[in-house]
């Protein structure tokens, strides 16, 4: 049953949901931080690519991660640990290091989601332990409504996903191969060239500034 109301405790918290709700909503519904950037609310089958929501599940002999993971009665989860928080600044630091430092120019400043996730690990945003691996790639200054930079893409999907399954488009997808994986458009062309309508879904959800909407 959907609806069917459970008992799950979260870090000591005993805490009522949905039986198959994703651990993550329900930690958040709920008042408990639980990082996270790739994801969101209506996707059925969450990527879980940033790495950055891990868990722990009592009973289960590794961590999980809240945003596939699904609750149900009983369940006791504990959202900070030694080897939960080891997972999420490994995978932050990762994310940081193939990232441009160029938050004072950047226009997601105060609202990236980035700089939220260092700061509440405790980590730089300049990489401290691993070599800087920064793309150059061309910059989408083409279409009157969108900027797109995606020197500063997480890789997170969600705008493909929303250009997808919210608008019915499909403009942006992932192209290329391995260290040179990015979001872009069918044969790489310029989104003024493409059937964007400038309707913005993409730059609401990207967590950082690789998508904005261009100043009128």
């Amino acid at each position: 049953m959907k609806d069917k109301k459970i008992s799950v405790t979260i870090d000591g918290k005993k805490i009522k949901a949905r039986e198959g709700e994703k651990l993550l909503w329900v930690g958040l519904d709920n008042g408990i931080y639980i990082p996270n950037l790739c994801t969101l609310r209506d996707m059925k089958t969450p990527s879980a690519s940033c790495r950055v929501c891990f868990v722990e599940v009592q009973g289960k002999p590794e961590p999980v991660t809240a945003c596939t993971e699904e609750v149900y009665e009983g369940m006791v989860v504990t959202t900070l640990t030694p080897r939960v928080t080891r997972l999420r600044r490994m995978a932050a630091e990762l994310l940081i290091a193939s990232h441009p430092s160029d938050c004072p120019n950047c226009g997601k400043k105060r609202k990236c989601q980035l700089q939220t996730l260092a700061g509440y690990l405790k980590l730089k945003l300049k990489p401290s332990r691993l070599r800087p691996l920064v793309h150059d790639f061309s910059i989408d200054r083409s279409h009157p409504a969108l900027f797109f930079d995606p020197n500063k893409c997480l890789l997170c999907g969600r705008c493909v996903w929303v250009c997808k399954e919210r608008t019915g488009l499909g403009i942006l997808q992932f192209t290329h191969r391995g260290f040179e994986t990015r979001i872009s458009t069918f044969t790489d062309r310029p989104l003024a060239e493409t059937r964007c309508t400038g309707c913005l879904e993409c730059a609401r959800v990207c967590p950082v500034g690789a998508l904005l909407a261009r100043s009128k």
